[in-house]
């Protein structure tokens, strides 16, 4: 009977070693396996996007996705032989979403700007798109906002979408005028021209867009960006043969003048 006792001890012991084996060689395998071999395994490049950024990344109510960012991605996707799903993701919760675990997607795109604060934390690809904050307000003001200082007035009203730069630079830059946080930023712009605030606080790439689309709009310091910098793809660290296809069709696309042509498409300045 001890015999049977010990026989059945030892065989449940060899189960449950070769399990732990099998989850640790599982986990192994997630943990070192390249990204370009996961993401070709899984037959999908998973895409986190804000879908509120017009022209760079806008999801229509039908959960179709355009804009000069989604077509990026469509090419890095093409680029790696594998189908395209794009996650929602919000510029107050991107930096979480881009390092949650278990990972939500293998990199973010639209919109998002190379500062020193991501590149410290993530990665960042190279630059595809120059930008810069400017404004937009009803182009019946278009005369009345000049600078910085006509904007950190009293009495006007600076609307701005929560968590990302462009609130950070209302803060940090208009001390006087009222600031307004607008949780959805592709509502802003009809809101400015309603009259419900004054100015938006946004970017050379995004204020084009809304100006050709709607009259009552005007971005009357355009040509005088408060900032300059660039916008790039952002993704968690450790994926570096994933950023290197990314910056090897960047570069392609500046050199054979397919980027260029994107921007023509989306009527967005060409800076390279």
């Amino acid at each position: 009977m001890f015999r049977t006792r010990l026989r059945l001890l030892a065989l449940l012991i060899g189960v449950f070693s070769l399990a732990l084996v099998a989850s640790c060689s599982s986990d192994d395998h997630a943990a070192s396996t390249p990204t370009l071999n996961r993401i070709t395994e899984r037959g999908t490049l998973l895409v986190g996007t804000t879908g509120d950024y017009r022209p760079l990344t806008y999801r229509e109510d039908s959960g179709y996705y355009w804009g000069f960012g989604i077509e990026l991605a469509q090419q890095i996707a093409r680029q790696m032989d594998v189908g395209i799903t794009f996650v929602g993701t919000s510029w107050p919760t991107l930096t979480a979403d881009v390092l949650a675990e278990p990972q939500l997607f293998d990199f973010a795109i639209g919109g998002i700007t190379i500062t020193d604060d991501r590149r410290s934390r993530m990665l960042m690809s190279d630059g595809y798109l120059t930008n810069g904050k400017t404004i937009l307000c009803r182009a019946s003001d278009a005369g009345r906002f000049r600078s910085l200082s006509d904007i950190d007035q009293p009495d006007v009203r600076v609307m701005v979408n929560p968590g990302g730069l462009n609130e950070k630079f209302a803060l940090q830059n208009l001390t006087q005028a009222i600031i307004i946080v607008h949780p959805k930023n592709e509502e802003i712009p009809t809101l400015i021209a309603e009259g419900e605030a004054d100015v938006m606080i946004t970017e050379i790439t995004e204020a084009p867009w809304y100006v050709q689309n709607d009259p009552r709009l005007a971005a009357p310091l355009l040509d005088r960006p408060f900032t300059n910098g660039e916008i790039g793809v952002l993704m968690r660290k450790g994926q570096d043969d994933l950023l290197q296809v990314i910056n090897d069709l960047i570069a392609r696309m500046k050199a054979d003048g397919s980027l260029r042509s994107l921007h023509e498409k989306y009527g967005l300045v060409y800076g390279y």
